[in-house]
């Protein structure tokens, strides 16, 4: 039998440390992935983190729908990611940045392994059969193509579609978990 969230946040309200430790295990990767977004320096994310779980504490006993307990975390962990960065740029020295810098936009780093990753892929897909490519080419048509106009093109059952397209999927993972070429000396 398990136990749904909302008993967990009552017997932790409680004080009952178990149910604590249960509700940060399942819920602080949420917590961390949506300070991660923010790109805060790893003290400050590690702070924001802390202040969202002390605000849980203080408030576990007054949150009206528990079952909704995600949705209040990812909300007090944007809001308090938020005030954090606000608080930077009234603090900040004058002079630091002469622009303001997009709190929203890759670092170059980021942009390396992405710029890397969709070459991998790029060439993961042109390892794959024709047939498989023009497949999943219909799949992520803009806009949406119905599964029915998909198979007519394709020439496949409709129940087919998803099968297919989730084999097509793992051999493009395979080919882009394959090692890279070695370099000639």
């Amino acid at each position: 039998m398990s136990i749904t969230t909302a008993e967990l946040l009552n017997r932790a309200a409680a004080g009952d440390q178990t149910s604590w430790d249960t509700l940060f295990q399942q819920f602080n990767p949420l917590v961390r992935s949506v300070v991660a977004s923010y790109r805060l320096d790893h003290e400050t994310a590690a702070d924001v983190s802390q202040t969202v779980w002390m605000r849980l504490f203080e408030h576990a006993d007054r949150i009206r729908n528990p079952e909704r307990l995600a949705g209040w975390l990812a909300t007090t962990a944007r809001n308090e990611s938020l005030r954090c960065i606000k608080r930077y740029k009234r603090t900040r020295p004058a002079g630091v940045l002469d622009e303001e810098a997009d709190v929203n936009a890759p670092s170059p780093d980021e942009r390396a392994v992405d710029r890397e990753t969709l070459q991998d892929a790029l060439a993961a897909f042109g390892k794959l059969p024709g047939e498989s490519q023009e497949l999943l080419r219909l799949l992520v048509a803009s806009p949406p193509l119905p599964y029915r106009e998909i198979a007519d093109r394709v020439g496949r059952p409709v129940g087919s579609i998803g099968p297919t397209r989730s084999r097509c999927i793992e051999a493009l993972k395979s080919h882009m978990m394959e090692p890279a070429p070695a370099l000639a000396a």
